[in-house]
């Protein structure tokens, strides 16, 4: 659908796709008037033909394919309960002792663990580690709908959402990563993120000598640092995060809300009837190339996304737009500024600093991580594998059908290496 606009009408239809995206992800359910349970009497009557899948719970969709499934909840320094999904073995192992690597996989902006198993069983990264040999923990970021805990602060108030992904490299990371390593037992971790998911890792390991020692591989799904050079759409936010209160008034200063009834009903009334709309809108901020994209598999996507986040985080985002660094947050204020950084303005992480041997695998059609600020990238790490597949856009890194063949059997050795 897509495709056939002609290229100098991409952004603004594309513009218009995103600004319909804030509009769907923001909605009150109360204002909507929907239902979940009318979707499931439609689907129960045959009216609709839906994959089982959109209504499965993440146990689910992890035990329906025969692997073991696991609850982990850990408490960051700054207080914040972080739900990890564990499947500790594959299907042909009950062992779940003895050595195996602890593999931590974490999803990007607006995604959760789930992202690693809405694919068939021999497409979905995590279970292909799993019946690989590798204990396998999915990692769920402050603020998604798996973790929206804390152990004094309400997500019903604002101050629980003064977050942005700073603190996620800062206090999530390092919980994660401590808490696997006391589980599994074992000496080190591989990080496997994707999109924001690598951010968190190459601000964390940039600042954290520790955890240059505790992570033995870092493997970057789309590698986002910097996006001064970014193509996607939602750089249009950036004319709004020149000041804090004009981006405030636009969006709150709380959750960018959303609701899993919401996208469970727009994966059944919308995306199993019109797929080719749901495609556009979850690749407008992305890239298009559907080539290695299952269209059968859109409802599934789409109910069990978006993960959610803070409007603060958006907003980090679109001060990176802005910026030709890769920093952290600005508060807009010199003096405030000065009361978090000892400094102005933000502090820049530094790449050089990163002692932790790391994996890029890019897209060519991705709009997030484009070939100059991966270049950057590459430029300052210890790189120990790069590989470049030439029609990927952003999300077939975690959803194409053929991600097996062009990206995780690459890195693989990475992991199971003797």
């Amino acid at each position: 659908m897509f495709n056939s606009i002609h290229p100098q009408g991409r952004q603004s239809v594309s513009l218009a796709i995103a600004v319909l995206c804030v509009v769907f992800t923001c909605a009150s359910a109360n204002v909507l008037k929907f239902q979940l349970e009318d979707l499931q009497r439609e689907y129960g009557h045959g009216n609709l033909q839906l994959d089982p899948e959109v209504f499965m719970t993440v146990e689910e969709l992890v035990t329906s394919k025969g692997f073991p499934f696991e609850d982990h909840w850990v408490t960051t320094q700054d207080g914040y309960i972080l739900r990890l999904f564990r499947i500790p073995h594959g299907r042909k192992s009950s062992n779940t002792t003895g050595p195996k690597p602890a593999v931590i996989l974490q999803h990007g902006l607006l995604g959760s663990g789930t992202n690693w198993l809405t694919n068939p069983v021999d497409e979905s990264l995590a279970f292909i580690l799993a019946d690989a040999g590798a204990d396998v923990w999915l990692g769920n970021s402050r603020g998604t709908i798996y973790s929206k805990n804390h152990t004094t602060l309400s997500p019903a108030s604002k101050q629980f959402w003064k977050f942005t992904w700073d603190d996620m490299a800062k206090y999530d990371l390092p919980a994660m990563v401590d808490y696997v390593l006391k589980v599994s037992k074992e000496k080190h971790v591989y990080w496997v993120g994707h999109s924001q998911g690598t951010t968190i890792a190459f601000a964390g390991l940039s600042e954290n000598p520790d955890m240059n020692k505790k992570i033995k591989q870092f493997i970057a799904l789309a590698p986002v640092t910097r996006i001064w050079h970014s193509k996607s759409p939602f750089t249009k936010l950036a004319p709004f995060a020149k000041t804090l209160a004009t981006f405030v008034d636009l969006f709150g200063d709380g959750e960018f809300w959303t609701s899993r009834k919401f996208t469970k009903w727009l994966a059944g009334h919308l995306c199993n009837r019109w797929g080719s709309i749901c495609e556009d809108i979850m690749f407008v901020g992305c890239g298009f190339d559907f080539r290695s994209f299952n269209v059968s598999r859109i409802p599934v996507y789409v109910a069990h996304n978006p993960g959610g986040t803070s409007v603060m985080n958006i907003l980090h985002w679109a001060q990176l737009s802005l910026s030709r660094n890769f920093q952290k947050f600005d508060y807009g204020n010199a003096s405030v500024n000065m009361e978090h950084y000892k400094q102005s303005t933000p502090p820049q992480y530094d790449l050089h600093k990163i002692k932790t041997p790391v994996a890029l695998i890019t897209g060519g059609q991705d709009w997030m991580a484009v070939p100059e600020d991966v270049e950057w990238i590459m430029s300052q790490v210890n790189l120990s594998l790069f590989v470049d597949v030439a029609h990927y856009a952003h999300l077939d890194f975690i959803w194409a059908y053929d991600a097996p063949k062009y990206i995780y059997d690459k890195f693989m050795p990475l992991i199971f290496k003797k």
